[in-house]
């Protein structure tokens, strides 16, 4: 069985003692073992899925892959690590790294499980509100069976409605609203994918002009006039002036 040097995975373990991994369906994953391995005399190595036996190794390092299997996994000779390859939702369940000799050993356990990515969630506008120059805002996130409805301003959102699902050791897709950078984002996730939908704070409630209060209004409007009236008199002075004295000198 030949070595692969070089490969690419995606993959997230979520703790040592679950020992959980989680990867995108069509993607790779190693399968580490974490400890020395020597196979003494007559002892077998094996790998299996659920109770099924995917490879056995012998102590002369004769390798053997159960059908199913053949051109989608790869085995490391030298630490008894495995490789999956182009994974699915029906491969997706517990791995387990077995010693037999004496007596049976489990060397390492995991517990597989495929994902597909997230689809893209929407999110919409319910309300909107200026109060103080305060953005308000009231959106829904939806996506995938579920929405959260959340009461948002240019600092925060706070949740009002619906159903936030998920968690970060869960299966289950998280759905979340929350504010960054001057926008509102809608964010779908699992613990291999994301995507998210955004909207502009600041185009959701646009700057109005303000009008001044009446009486402002009205003391700027008197300012007006008085200082018009006092124009007219003085322009008038200054022609009376003139004609006076044209008519005394001629």
């Amino acid at each position: 069985m030949s070595l692969l040097l070089g490969f690419g995975l995606l993959t997230c373990i979520a703790s040592s003692e679950s020992s959980s991994v989680f990867v995108l369906k069509g993607q790779d994953v190693r399968l580490d073992v974490q400890e020395n391995v020597t196979l003494k005399e007559l002892e077998l190595f094996k790998w299996t899925f659920r109770s099924e036996n995917i490879l056995r190794c012998t102590d002369t390092l004769s390798v053997r892959v159960s059908p199913e299997y053949n051109n989608r996994l790869e085995f490391y000779q030298g630490n008894f690590s495995l490789l999956l390859k182009n994974l699915q939702q029906n491969d997706s369940g517990p791995y387990t790294a077995v010693l037999n000799g004496d007596k049976e050993k489990t060397i390492i356990a995991y517990q597989l499980i495929v994902q597909e990515r997230v689809e893209p969630p929407v999110l919409t506008v319910d309300s909107n509100s200026s109060i103080n120059a305060t953005c308000n805002v009231t959106v829904t996130c939806r996506g995938q069976n579920t929405s959260v409805t959340s009461s948002c301003n240019s600092r925060i959102c706070s949740q009002v409605g619906g159903e936030s699902r998920g968690a970060e050791t869960s299966t289950v897709r998280l759905l979340s609203v929350y504010v960054a950078g001057g926008f509102i984002i809608c964010n779908h996730s699992n613990q291999v994918s994301w995507a998210n939908d955004t909207k502009e704070i600041v185009e959701l409630c646009p700057m109005k002009s303000v009008s001044p209060p009446a009486g402002s209004m009205s003391v700027c409007m008197l300012k007006i006039i008085l200082v018009s009236v006092g124009l007219v008199i003085m322009i008038s002075a200054v022609i009376t002036v003139h004609i006076r004295d044209r008519f005394h000198y001629g």
